[in-house]
């Protein structure tokens, strides 16, 4: 299941992962004031804070939300060290929070490879009086703070744009579900999202929760799916996020299916953001990692000084352990073709010299891009 959401009444509905490079332990200081990393912060005042991501390089993680959270700590306490490590491994990530309590950092921000497999290690943090911010996805064990998006809203986009693009066979067609992992709350939670839209409407004639994420898999999955299915008979395929999506294309092209049924995503990724313009996946979610990065930072200082952090959250959330989490949700937002220009080249995500290479010029002058 994903996290039991409480949102404020007059804020909840407003704010409403591709092979990953295995980057362990880089440790990045921040200020030469600090001299140092790994508990080297002078008291509360410049706590210590540990960063550990599912994915580096050229990840989601690796390219927005490392550079915007040490970008957002430089700002918001720039004496403040920071150790990095990163790793698709949920194995290792647990060896890296552990030797970061060992370092004795003051406060982690942790996005969880396997948020049920680290939960003893967030707990021996809990024991070393190391608050834990979650980031992402929602790690179990007692931790003080969760930023993520609306996880609801992001399926219910993703429902709603493959409706849209099937068009007419909508009303009663058959796609194929390529979920995520059933180790990571939020892949629930985005599914229950899309079902809310996709239930009565279409046949689900195939639905897999990809074990790890992990675009290998999703090919192999999506290919049992063409074979029992019949590939004329995938009208469209939800795909939980971009790397899902591009696993799902190559299988769809290795059977030879043409033309190809519309295919969400997940994350704006720039090779999907490409495909779109190609026009072999019809949309993906963007989340705006730069509020995220920042609300993160925010907690993490906070709770590494001592504070609260009531102020920053905009609801709480329940885990498997602890009840009433504060934490902040935030939106996120459709792209498709017709909108990339006024969401990600608006926002400074991508330029369009950046998604519209040589060989897309055409298609691009096409998107109104160029």
């Amino acid at each position: 299941m994903g996290p039991r959401v409480s949102l404020p009444a007059g804020k909840g509905r407003s704010l409403v992962r591709a092979f990953m490079a295995f980057t362990v332990a880089a440790v990045l200081t921040l200020s030469g004031a600090c001299g140092g990393s790994g508990g080297s912060g002078d008291g509360e005042d410049n706590p210590t804070v540990g960063l550990l991501l599912p994915g580096g390089g050229a990840s989601r993680f690796g390219q927005f939300d490392r550079p915007l959270i040490e970008q957002k700590l430089k700002e918001l306490c720039p004496s403040c060290p920071v150790t990095v490590a990163a790793t698709p491994d949920p194995a290792v990530q647990r060896q890296q929070l552990e030797s970061m309590i060992t370092r004795g950092v003051d406060v982690l921000i942790v996005a969880a490879v396997d948020p049920e497999l680290l939960r003893p290690s967030v707990e021996a943090a809990h024991r070393a009086d190391i608050p834990v911010v979650a980031y992402d996805r929602l790690a179990q064990g007692p931790i003080s703070g969760y930023v993520t998006f609306d996880g609801a809203q992001v399926g219910r986009l993703q429902g709603e744009g493959l409706l849209k693009g099937m068009g007419a066979k909508a009303d009663g067609g058959q796609i194929v579900m390529m979920n995520g992992a059933t180790t990571d709350p939020n892949a629930a939670w985005f599914k229950r999202g899309a079902l809310s839209v996709l239930r009565g409407k279409v046949k689900v004639g195939k639905s897999y929760d990809v074990v790890g994420w992990r675009p290998e898999n999703a090919f192999v999955d999506m290919r049992s799916a063409i074979a029992a299915l019949g590939g004329d008979a995938v009208h469209g395929v939800l795909a939980a996020n971009d790397s899902l999506a591009g696993a799902a294309i190559s299988a769809l092209r290795a059977a030879e299916v043409r033309p190809l049924p519309p295919i969400t995503g997940q994350d704006a990724d720039l090779v999907a953001v490409r495909r779109i313009v190609r026009g072999d996946q019809y949309m993906t979610v963007y989340k705006p990692f730069k509020p995220a990065a920042d609300a993160a930072v925010e907690m993490a200082v906070a709770v590494g000084r001592g504070d609260s952090v009531g102020s920053i959250a905009t609801g709480t959330v329940s885990n498997t352990t602890t009840k009433d989490i504060p934490a902040v949700l935030l939106p996120a937002v459709s792209v498709t073709v017709g909108t990339i220009k006024e969401t990600l080249v608006k926002d400074g995500m991508y330029t369009i010299a950046q998604i519209c290479p040589p060989s897309l010029r055409a298609a691009c002058a096409e998107a109104g891009l160029i």
